[in-house]
């Protein structure tokens, strides 16, 4: 009797001690993914500027900022889903739900947080201007304006809003920053005006272009980008913010920006301590 008892007992001590693993195995499992029940958070970007965000010729969406929000999410461990839009779509579809962030070269501005969140910067750029490598007469913005040149930007962006504030100005918009060098190119605009950045897909894809045009003058601005929320997802926010200050330390983005080749173009930011809330 002794005997069976002893041996109850010693087989319940076994099955609750296999409970035990069992349930710490599954804790383990569900730690290595912080997203709500599995969630998976759709990130829009504009995949039409090289090399920040592009369609490869697989159809995959590639560039710095993919690879950097990968390794963003990976640090936070939430599931991630890359999606396509259009510029003109990325602010709206953010603030009605169709998707969660956008990364897309977005620079901070103060009239964007009274509708939207920001991550800590990731880059830093500015407003260029460039004209055609065979035009005379334009050194600097402050020519192109004494000149009364026909300036190109893409509408929405930070380079159009800076235009569109100097009536004086004559300003030409355009959907995309590639159709705006173009008419450049063939002598339909005087200069296009946008970040610094943007010169950089005709630098790594289309050279024969890029040798027709040149930057002008100094880089115009101090600008930054980051990551764009929507303003209630603070607990989101907060966590990309952790995970991307630990990219950023670790060497993460500054190996990005030499993979794609971003040169002076942009920058990596000084670290950011504590992150933002």
């Amino acid at each position: 009797m002794f005997f069976y008892r002893k041996k109850r007992i010693n087989k319940i001590y076994l099955m609750k001690k296999f409970l035990i693993i069992i349930l710490a195995t599954l804790l383990l499992m569900t730690g290595c993914d912080n997203s709500p029940e599995g969630k998976t958070y759709l990130v829009a970007t504009d995949a039409t500027l090289v090399p920040m965000s592009f369609m490869s010729v697989g159809n995959d969406i590639i560039g710095f900022e993919p690879d950097l929000i990968r390794a963003v999410a990976k640090e936070a461990g939430i599931n991630i889903q890359l999606v396509n839009v259009e510029w003109a779509g990325l602010f709206g579809g953010l603030i009605t739900k169709k998707f969660d962030m956008a990364i897309s070269s977005v620079t901070v501005l103060e009239e964007r947080k009274e509708r939207m969140a920001f991550s800590d910067p990731y880059l830093k750029s500015g407003l260029a201007l460039v004209i055609r490598k065979d035009q005379e007469g334009i050194d600097s913005f402050a020519d192109a304006k004494k000149n009364n040149s026909l300036i190109g930007a893409q509408i929405g962006t930070t380079a159009y809003f800076f235009l569109e504030k100097d009536p004086a100005i004559r300003l030409k918009g355009y959907q995309m920053y590639g159709h705006a060098v173009s008419d450049l190119i063939n002598g339909k605009i005087d200069a296009v005006l946008g970040e610094s950045t943007g010169t950089l897909f005709y630098k790594n894809q289309q050279k024969p272009l890029f040798e027709k045009i040149k930057m002008v003058g100094e880089i115009m601005s101090n600008e930054h980008y980051a990551i764009v929320f929507r303003q209630e997802d603070i607990e989101l926010r907060t966590q990309v913010n952790i995970a991307l200050q630990k990219v950023l330390k670790n060497g993460t983005v500054s190996q990005l920006h030499k993979k794609w080749d971003l040169g002076q173009s942009a920058q990596v930011p000084e670290l950011m301590h504590p992150p933002t809330q």
